[in-house]
């Protein structure tokens, strides 16, 4: 889990102006981290891989259109 803790990325889409609202994510073969970029010492939800693509697809359901 410590390799996991130094691999944060913010999202590709995260540009000027939007990167300081965003989330950052890390990865390792049997995790998937998600923190809040503006509070990275805060909670982190951590998922199995299996399991991240789905939390994404309830978020991306659930977004204001």
């Amino acid at each position: 889990m410590r390799a996991l803790l130094e691999n944060w990325r913010k999202p590709s889409y995260s540009g000027e102006g939007d990167g300081n609202e965003c989330v950052e994510i890390a990865n390792s073969p049997t995790h998937v981290a998600v923190r809040d970029s503006k509070t990275p010492a805060r909670a982190t939800l951590t998922f199995p891989p299996e399991a991240f693509a789905p939390f994404l697809e309830g978020l991306k359901a659930d977004a204001p259109r």
